[in-house]
């Protein structure tokens, strides 16, 4: 992800996608990555993992990731290999946990309006833009801080403090 820009197809939610609907809780004694990349959104929306594929994006309204704190929740559509989630806003201690954990996550406030599902886009996450390469038409986002897109290129925050403390 060295040029911060990731394609995929899109896999879109509403608003208030709560952290039991991504990964709900009885499967959070599982700490197998793989084994807890193919509970997402199991509960909610099973064919989501029938249908999804690795380097698909999620597109979302506001208030991704609301509801508890759970780590997991981030933790499974990164390592289901999710290129980013994308949303109009996002419950903050999620927004945290996905950098932490090394998931590209990018607030873009008209996305629901602009893309729809199935629907092709590119993220850059440096310059803070979605083009929805379907209608060829840009969406302005917050671009990321050079800080996080460290984080992001170390694959998340623990990887990028031990690369850090070995210069």
């Amino acid at each position: 992800m060295e040029s911060f820009v990731v394609k995929g197809k899109v896999w879109k939610f509403g608003n208030d996608v709560n952290t039991d609907v991504i990964y709900p809780g009885r499967f959070l004694n599982v700490t197998d990555p793989q084994e807890s990349a193919k509970h997402c959104f199991e509960v909610v929306y099973p064919n989501f993992m029938k249908d999804a594929k690795a380097g698909d994006i999620i597109v979302a309204g506001k208030y991704f990731g609301c509801g508890s704190s759970r780590e997991q929740a981030a933790a499974c559509l990164k390592n289901f290999g999710l290129a980013a989630v994308v949303a109009e806003s996002f419950a903050r201690i999620y927004y945290r946990n996905a950098i932490n954990l090394g998931l590209p996550i990018l607030i873009c406030p008209e996305i629901s309006k602009k893309v729809e599902q199935g629907q092709e886009i590119e993220v850059n996450l440096r310059e803070g833009i979605v083009k929805n390469l379907n209608t060829g038409k840009n969406i302005k986002a917050i671009p990321l801080p050079a800080f996080v897109l460290e984080m992001l290129e170390s694959g998340g925050l623990i990887p990028h403090l031990k690369k850090k403390l070995k210069k």
